[in-house]
């Protein structure tokens, strides 16, 4: 399986959603390099950009658990690097 780089953003209309997108993203950790948020209480809105990297399987699973939330909108782009786990498994040893 290659591993691919990435961003996600996420924004979050009210708060409602909130714990289960936080959940979501405890849950999925392995695949988050870094995580920045921004609410902005004056549009009820909440912004959480993310740089990952995974699978295409691991991170199209976390992007549509996150999508179907109510007042949840959700983008995702791959670039296009790759890498082979076994490679970097190897390099580990």
């Amino acid at each position: 399986m290659e591993k691919r780089i990435g961003t996600i953003t996420i924004l979050i209309q009210g708060k409602t959603s909130v714990p289960a997108v936080n959940s979501l993203l405890s849950e999925y950790s392995s695949i988050i390099l870094a995580r920045q948020g921004l609410p902005l209480q004056h549009r009820h809105i909440q912004v959480i950009s993310l740089v990952i990297e995974g699978t295409t399987e691991t991170i199209n699973a976390l992007t549509g658990k996150i999508g179907r939330l109510k007042d949840v909108e959700v983008k995702s782009i791959l670039t296009k690097y790759k890498e082979e786990q076994n490679h970097e498994q190897e390099r580990t040893k």
